[in-house]
């Protein structure tokens, strides 16, 4: 099924390849940045941090997923291509509160845009964080107020560019003095990759296996 059929008709066919509901608390992530790189985890550590992203599908004609460009000045993850989230606040009530309060944060785009088709598995990071993704259908007129603090500019890549298995990568990058395996891609000038990457890989798995 194409993209634009996917998202056709409020979402239907693409609300019926994802998770209905959220995993339940606390999070029990079965994939993460460990399953490309195993031998660097430790052999404990503490509890994971909950955490959410969105995953925003702009209804175009032709969809395309939103993506975030993280400040220079920040002191973690600096100029990396994100998913608008962060870590649960004390008062969300859910993590489907958090991803819809940080997507508002940082891009200034209000919920009321925003429907949630559904969920993935939560994701591991190596930073800590128990990643709960929440796939959202945006649809137009939305405008935009990037909080300069966290945020650089938005961007959006085509979805179907992202739902091609040809179109990830594998790479090798220096980390903390030893090499770590990542996936990526490379859609312009824009290299989205870690768990950003690993997140989009198993979304478009999850699209395929379940067709």
């Amino acid at each position: 099924m194409t993209p634009a059929g996917l998202v056709a008709d409020h979402g239907a066919a693409l609300r019926a390849k994802l998770l209905p509901d959220p995993p339940p608390l606390p999070l029990a992530p079965p994939r993460g940045d460990y399953d490309l790189n195993p031998a660097v985890r430790p052999a404990t550590a503490p509890p994971l941090v909950p955490a959410a992203v969105m995953i925003p599908i702009v209804l175009r004609p032709e969809p395309t997923v939103l993506f975030t460009q993280r400040s220079e000045s920040l002191t973690r993850h600096a100029g990396q291509v994100s998913f608008p989230g962060g870590c649960a606040d004390p008062e969300d009530v859910t993590l489907v509160a958090t991803a819809m309060r940080e997507l508002r944060e940082e891009t200034g785009i209000a919920s009321d845009y925003v429907s949630v088709a559904g969920f993935l598995d939560a994701y591991e990071t190596v930073t800590g964080y128990a990643v709960l993704p929440v796939v959202g259908l945006l649809r137009e007129g939305f405008t935009l107020a990037l909080d300069a603090r966290e945020v650089d500019t938005v961007f959006e890549v085509p979805l179907a560019f992202l739902l091609d298995r040809k179109s990830r990568q594998e790479d090798r990058l220096q980390w903390k003095g030893g090499i770590r395996r990542v996936y990526a891609f490379q859609y312009e000038t824009r290299y989205i990759w870690g768990a950003t990457a690993a997140i989009l890989v198993d979304f478009a798995d999850r699209l395929h296996d379940a067709s």
